[in-house]
């Protein structure tokens, strides 16, 4: 059964004629509704919402879309919680408010609130900031939609924020982690001389779009280059996070935890490990792990762990100092 809350704004819109609210929340039931898996009554929903919100003039403006969204988006089963994700502490307890937030929201309605549900990700490359997107997704059994910026951004005067208006309607009818990664590329600053006025207009647009979408919808960009941003892109968000380099008791964690997992003595501590590799991120962990791993399924049944972890650290330590000559 809907939420009374929504039966009463939207006989309250009916009464008032107020299309806003009467859209906000068909598009709230819809949301709500899919989320119960009463897909066909979601999707009826949806099509008389469009049917109203466009007149007969150009229905196909929606309907030729692929999956409801014209392939603007691909869709993510999330599968790592967020305590599989090494955080630092102040992002952890930050998303796991939000998270809490989101799934007692009809308590914070109840006296006037909503959830916070925008969330801005920055640091350097290959620190978590598509998995953490995917572990807020799973925490809230929600599908991770992640935007593609091929299929959005067009090379024609107005394309592109035509394609972003598509892209927030589907949205907005679906309980749904939206990812935006490499925000940048869309959220550029505005008084850079360099950028065209359609740049600019994509970039009014976007804020715009952000700003009317329903708390259901919890939006998380990510980007490498923070300093890229136009400055009204920050006040959009309501969680500004930065996700660092893993430090040294991150790394000593991540190498108890591929102990666990290949449920065999490394010869060599964590610690010790963590202190004589020298990698800038999680994803390089990840890799040697996966490195070691490899090689050592395939020396079985007499695979020597250790003497393989030690022959890996050599094989990194003569691919970090190639990355340092590529840099200068």
């Amino acid at each position: 059964m809907p939420r009374a809350d929504l039966i009463v704004n939207l006989v309250r819109a009916g009464s008032q004629g107020d299309q806003k609210m009467f859209r906000s929340t068909v598009e709230a039931l819809a949301a709500e509704e899919r989320a119960k898996r009463h897909s066909l009554l979601a999707d009826r929903l949806e099509e008389n919402l469009r049917a109203v919100a466009m007149p007969q003039k150009a229905p196909e403006v929606v309907r030729t879309f692929d999956g409801g969204h014209g392939g603007l988006l691909y869709e993510i089963q999330p599968k790592r919680s967020l305590k599989s994700i090494l955080l630092v502490d102040q992002a952890r307890v930050a998303i796991q408010e939000l998270v809490e937030e989101q799934q007692r929201q009809d308590l914070l309605r109840s006296y006037g609130l909503e959830p916070r549900h925008r969330v801005l990700l920055s640091g350097p490359p290959g620190n978590g900031k598509t998995t953490l997107a995917e572990g807020l997704a799973y925490e809230l059994m929600v599908p991770l939609f992640v935007v593609r910026y091929e299929a959005v951004v067009g090379s024609f005067l107005g394309e592109t924020s035509g394609r972003l208006k598509r892209l927030f309607d589907f949205a907005r009818t679906h309980h749904c982690v939206l990812f935006f990664d490499e925000f940048d590329t869309l959220g550029k600053e505005r008084g850079d001389t360099h950028e065209t006025g359609e740049i600019k207009r994509v970039v009014s647009s976007l804020l715009l779009q952000i700003d009317g979408l329903p708390s259901h919808v919890v939006v998380v960009t990510a980007t490498n280059h923070a300093e890229l941003l136009d400055r009204a892109v920050w006040r959009r968000f309501q969680l500004r996070l930065t996700l660092p380099v893993p430090t040294l008791d991150q790394r000593t964690e991540w190498f108890e935890r591929f102990q666990k997992q290949l449920s065999v003595p490394l010869g060599i501590t964590s610690k010790s490990l963590a202190s004589r590799l020298k990698v800038t991120s999680f994803s390089d962990l990840e890799q040697f792990c996966e490195d070691v791993h490899r090689r050592y399924v395939l020396a079985l049944p007499s695979g020597d762990i250790k003497a393989i972890i030690a022959d890996r650290i050599e094989q990194w330590k003569l691919r970090a100092s190639v990355d340092d000559a590529s840099e200068r």
